[in-house]
């Protein structure tokens, strides 16, 4: 499992290591790990053009050592210096290596950057939070019109390391070289979509254990039972999913789809008659109820099972809402995925009632209706707004999004890492819903549930695209979902 972290956690790591090393010794290993992947990324240094962004910081100063390392290696380094106080043994080093610096400013900027091999970025560092100065915004916009490779010290600038929020004129990298930990901002949407690839450096740092984790797939093998030679249909999890309607057919096929597919032990489908024909002739082994919606005696007197999903397709009307809140009142674990969240959206006190566990799995639109947001707000500071939600709520939350993030009540928060594009696309969610579904009824935690589900979600979503990626729609999903099974436990 990687643990991230926000700046203040990192700087306060830092300081003994400060105290008791040799001044310049952490500079020096960050420095000296920059120039090694500046130069795998160049290929052969003899030659090349370099460019390095300079900022008044630290990351000013690892900037400017990497580049006395590049420039010994035969690199033709130029500095541009956004600051009289740029780190002086840095600039000295710099010098005596050959590089040439120069203060920023002039209209030869854009020229010198557009035709770099690399551009490294040391402009701003993790501290760094707010709009961008003009100068640092003219020299991060320009980086964008290089050919060359944008890398970025620690974080790039426009980027808050802490929470992924971005300035508008944010430096997009290719690779975000990032000292001692992984930064929280460098997987967190929007700033994900500005690091590029992440190497994480490590420089010695002694850190408390994260309340923001990102699971891998031996964590998410680890959480997904095996099958056991004692193992039955109903040790193995039995799910209720109540999904679908005349309108809505397929959110039903789809949900049931998911969980089967992740190996829950039984589905009860409860549904309307149309939907339930359907979930019938696309998966034969489901146990299938028809009640129509309003039908709250269907749900309490549905028989034995580990865990609920309800929402997919289902509509939001009286009855509707009805059969939400019979689920609601059940004592098992509870998923509510699509119309069950614009019912909430009116009732949150229902949630706040519920003692048994509960899993929100809004995309940005419900969660925006689920808590009287902005779109463009929680889209900006994605993290703040899951963790309120959860807070709030009392439950936990996953936010489907360009980075899928997952919440608890007690603020812990995990990252996806495993993640298309091409799953936006109808239908995706409620497979997701039933394969986050089927691992409540396994036992899993909601915030296990809800991390592991995404990540074999959106695994079989990038087996299912391919490479390169193509569209694909929910049903490959759904079949892929046993290849990324194998995969995590391979």
């Amino acid at each position: 499992m990687r643990s991230l972290y926000d700046a203040d956690t990192v700087r306060a790591a830092e300081k003994p290591l400060l105290a008791s090393l040799p001044d310049g010794t952490l500079m020096q290993r960050a420095a000296t790990a920059l120039a090694r992947r500046c130069a795998q990324l160049l290929g052969g240094t003899y030659g090349s053009r370099v460019v390095l962004l300079v900022g008044s910081g630290n990351n000013g100063g690892d900037a400017l050592y990497a580049g006395a390392a590049l420039a010994r290696r035969g690199a033709r380094v130029e500095a541009l210096l956004l600051s009289e106080s740029v780190h002086e043994g840095g600039l000295r080093a710099f010098d005596v290596a050959g590089g040439r610096s120069r203060t920023a400013g002039d209209d030869s900027d854009c020229a010198l950057v557009e035709g770099a091999d690399l551009v490294v970025d040391g402009m701003l560092g993790i501290g760094a939070s707010g709009p961008l100065r003009p100068a640092y915004a003219r020299l991060a916009r320009q980086t964008a019109n290089t050919d060359g490779v944008v890398v970025a010290v620690d974080v790039p600038t426009g980027v808050d390391a802490s929470t992924g929020a971005t300035d508008p004129d944010a430096v997009r990298a290719d690779v975000t070289v990032t000292f001692g930990a992984m930064k929280i901002g460098l997987l967190v949407s929007p700033g994900a979509e500005h690091a590029g690839v992440v190497d994480v450096v490590d420089i010695g740092l002694t850190l408390p254990p994260a309340q923001i984790t990102a699971l891998d797939a031996a964590d998410v093998a680890a959480l997904v039972p095996e099958v056991g030679a004692e193992t039955d249909k109903y040790r193995r999890g039995v799910l209720a999913v109540v999904a679908g309607s005349d309108r809505y057919t397929g959110a039903a096929v789809m949900a049931v789809g998911g969980a089967l597919a992740t190996g829950v032990g039984m589905v009860r489908f409860v549904g309307a008659a149309h939907p339930a024909e359907l979930v019938r002739q696309a998966w034969p082994e489901a146990v299938v109820i028809v009640a129509e919606p309003g039908d709250t005696a269907a749900v309490r007197d549905l028989g034995r099972v580990q865990a609920w999903v309800v929402g997919s397709g289902l509509g939001t009307d009286a009855s509707s809402a009805a059969t939400v809140r019979a689920v609601l009142e059940m004592p098992e674990p509870v998923l509510l995925d699509a119309d069950a969240l614009t019912v909430v959206a009116e009732h949150p006190e229902w949630l706040r009632e519920r003692r048994a566990p509960t899993l929100l799995t809004p995309h940005t639109g419900e969660f925006c209706r689920l808590r009287s947001i902005e779109r463009d707000e929680v889209e900006a500071h994605r993290l703040r707004h899951v963790r309120d939600a959860a807070r709030n709520l009392d439950a936990t939350v996953l936010l489907k999004g360009s980075s899928t993030l997952i919440a608890d009540a007690d603020g812990q928060a995990r990252v996806n890492t495993a993640q298309t594009p091409y799953l936006g696309t109808a239908g995706s969610g409620d497979v997701l819903s039933g394969i986050c579904g089927a691992l409540l009824a396994s036992g899993l935690s909601p915030l296990d549930a809800g991390a592991a589900g995404a990540f074999l979600h959106g695994l079989a979503g990038l087996e299912a695209a391919g490479d390169p990626p193509t569209a694909i729609t929910a049903m490959d999903v759904v079949r892929r979902l046993p290849d990324a099974l194998r995969a995590v436990r391979d």
